[in-house]
């Protein structure tokens, strides 16, 4: 027994060791662990190597949600992944715009195309995010005068177009544009006015520019010589409002003073004679609170901080509010003790409105541009209604145009050229409110054309447009409803 013992472990021992060492891997074998492809957090082949981390979300981000027309964006792509890690995503991301309000290039450029809400997405595989973008328009400011409009964009560009006879435009040529051109390159412009044949502007410096015709030195620059870009009013950097009239042009300095050139036919200088001035002259050297100055074809109306209005200038329709139609060569205070806290000088009217909200209107009143439902001349303000929610106003050659606290539009008086933008050319008598639209915030009424700005910083005209003056590079035909020049 003991023999066949021995002879049994002797054949089972080397059987044993080839088992184990088998079971090893052996000598020869790839002792490498296998790396798992599975998805998931879980551990792939015998080791536990960690599956790469799986793509779960996009974030899409800008440095803002808000920007406008023709400006550029960087977006950029956050994944988050299904460990719970973040990671920007640089590369394989495929981009795209809404196609209407947002473009966006193949690094996530966006470009802004209209004013309206838009959205930029960012794609990797089958894992997409978005980000809603607010386009608004470029605009914010406007003015127009008899054959030619200027506007403000908000990079401070200013851009003009219509008649251009007397180097109005400020282009460098006197070429006539059916479309807005660029006046030179500057990007600090902050406000603009408009006359019949001139224009005049100012920069954040506080410099004063004007350009255009200059007949009656209404360019402030010294001479009676036409120019057809800028050219500096004084050496003084201290403007801070303007107006322009036909041919005479003001502006407040920072220091509360009055300043007047140009055309003095009529006294509208305010200087005392009726001399032309070709350099700025001060309006009574003592006064150092005006606030704001209008300026119509031939007359000026101011304000002073505590609310009263002074008016001067030509007065054959009563447009000065006096209770006269004599003419005045100096600046002379309206009767009415009311503070009133807006004044618009058009051809041969004037608006206003008071403290209280309340519209009121007095001087020519042929085309009914007063609002008062007849066609009589008024001699001092008369209210307009009996609203008391009135906000922004605007007097044109004929007509008027108003902005009420709901931001709705109204317009009455002449309408030859679709200036009231109804859609039609009745001349109504008393306001009438234009559409449905409540986002209206600025109005530049012209000899026979409107222009308004609304919330979004759309820039839109209607009225004359025979020498191009509404911009839109369109046939001459007047344009009777509002219409977005974009």
């Amino acid at each position: 027994m003991h023999a066949f013992r021995s002879a049994l472990s002797r054949w089972l021992m080397p059987l044993l060791t080839i088992l184990a060492i088998a079971a090893c891997g052996g000598g020869g074998g790839d002792s490498t662990p296998a790396t798992g492809t599975g998805s998931g957090t879980g551990t792939t082949g015998t080791t536990g190597t960690p599956a790469a981390p799986v793509l779960r979300s996009i974030a899409v981000s800008a440095a803002t949600v808000t920007t406008t027309v023709g400006s550029t964006l960087q977006l950029a792509a956050t994944g988050t992944y299904d460990n719970g890690t973040t990671s920007a995503l640089t590369s394989g991301v495929t981009w795209a715009g809404d196609g209407t309000q947002v473009a966006v290039s193949g690094t996530g450029l966006a470009t802004a195309r209209a004013a309206g809400a838009g959205t930029a997405t960012a794609t990797v595989g089958t894992v997409s995010g978005s980000l809603g973008l607010t386009v608004r328009g470029p605009y914010v400011a406007v003015a127009t005068g008899h054959n030619h409009s200027v506007a403000l964009k908000t990079d401070g560009s200013l851009w003009a177009w219509g008649w251009n006879r007397s180097g109005q435009l400020g282009d460098g040529t006197t070429t006539d544009r059916i479309a807005p051109v660029r006046v030179g390159t500057v990007n600090t412009w902050t406000a603009v006015a408009v006359g019949e044949f001139h224009t005049v502007a100012l920069r954040s410096d506080g410099t004063l520019w004007a350009w255009g015709a200059n007949l009656n030195g209404q360019l402030g620059d010294g001479t009676f010589i036409d120019r057809a870009s800028p050219v500096r009013v004084t050496d003084k950097a201290d403007f801070k409002a303007i107006a322009a009239g036909v041919a005479h042009t003001l502006a407040i300095k920072k220091d509360g003073s009055l300043w007047a050139w140009g055309r003095n036919f009529s006294g509208q200088v305010g200087d005392g004679t009726t001399i032309d001035r070709s350099a700025p002259v001060r309006i009574i050297a003592q006064s150092v609170d005006w606030l704001n100055v209008a300026a119509g074809a031939g007359h000026t109306v101011a304000r002073r901080k505590d609310g009263a209005l002074w008016a001067w200038g030509e007065n054959a329709k009563g447009q000065l509010g006096l209770g006269t139609t004599t003419r005045v060569l100096v600046p002379t205070k309206l009767a009415s003790t009311s503070a009133w806290a807006a004044v618009s000088a058009g051809g041969e009217h004037t608006l206003g409105v008071r403290s209280d909200g309340a519209l009121f209107a007095w001087g020519a009143n042929a085309a009914g541009q007063l609002g008062l439902g007849t066609a009589t001349n008024a001699l001092a303000p008369a209210q307009v209604g009996l609203s008391t929610d009135w906000m922004v106003i605007a007097a044109g050659g004929a007509h008027s145009v108003a902005i009420q606290s709901d931001g709705t539009l109204w317009t009455w008086g002449s309408n030859s050229d679709g200036q009231l933008g109804d859609g039609g050319v009745a001349a109504p008598t008393v306001p009438a409110k234009i559409g449905s639209v409540a986002n209206w915030t600025a109005m530049s009424a012209g000899a026979l054309g409107t222009f308004g700005l609304r919330a979004d910083g759309t820039l839109w005209t209607w009225g004359r447009n025979a020498e191009g003056q509404q911009g839109h590079g369109s046939p001459p035909a007047p344009i009777t409803s509002p219409t977005n020049l974009p």
